[in-house]
């Protein structure tokens, strides 16, 4: 029997930008399955509810037959276990991500070395974009749309 390939793409999604939507995009042709998951983080304060990023979500993949989304309490790696995935997929935009990124994948390969990491590059056009950035940018009454997925209605 084959084993599927199945990776969590983790994060909040507060909101869901252009660049999280490449990442899943050229990932979809690595992987069996997707699963963009959202973190709950009761220490962050999130801008928009988790309904909110649920849908957003659905909205901006629901042309990718091979991504589901989800939600999830604890750890990425937990969660990975509980739904049989065996890599976490990030996104890089710059050093500064790497680096952050690098200890948490050793850390989670600690815990469970079945499990790998998998990291893509963001293309230099969207490395600007950012969550947070977008979010500075909506809360102050700027417009948004040229940073998120098209099929998102914010």
């Amino acid at each position: 029997m084959p084993m599927n390939k199945i990776a969590v793409f983790p994060g909040s999604f507060d909101p869901v930008t252009l660049g999280h939507y490449n990442i899943v995009k050229r990932a979809a042709v690595l992987f069996d399955k997707i699963i963009v998951a959202i973190g709950t983080n009761p220490d962050k304060k999130h801008l928009f509810t988790i309904e909110q990023r649920l849908l957003f979500l659905q909205q901006s993949f629901a042309e990718i037959d091979n991504v589901m989304v989800d939600t999830y309490d604890g750890l990425t790696i937990d969660y990975c276990k509980k739904v049989d995935a065996k890599y976490i997929l990030r996104g890089l935009r710059n050093n500064s991500d790497f680096d952050f990124e690098k200890s948490i994948a050793q850390m989670n390969q600690d815990i469970e070395p079945e499990i790998e990491t998998v990291f893509l590059v963001c293309p230099p056009h969207l490395t600007a974009i950012s969550s947070s950035i977008v979010r500075d940018i909506y809360k102050n009454g700027g417009h948004i749309q040229q940073f998120i997925p098209p099929f998102v209605n914010i």
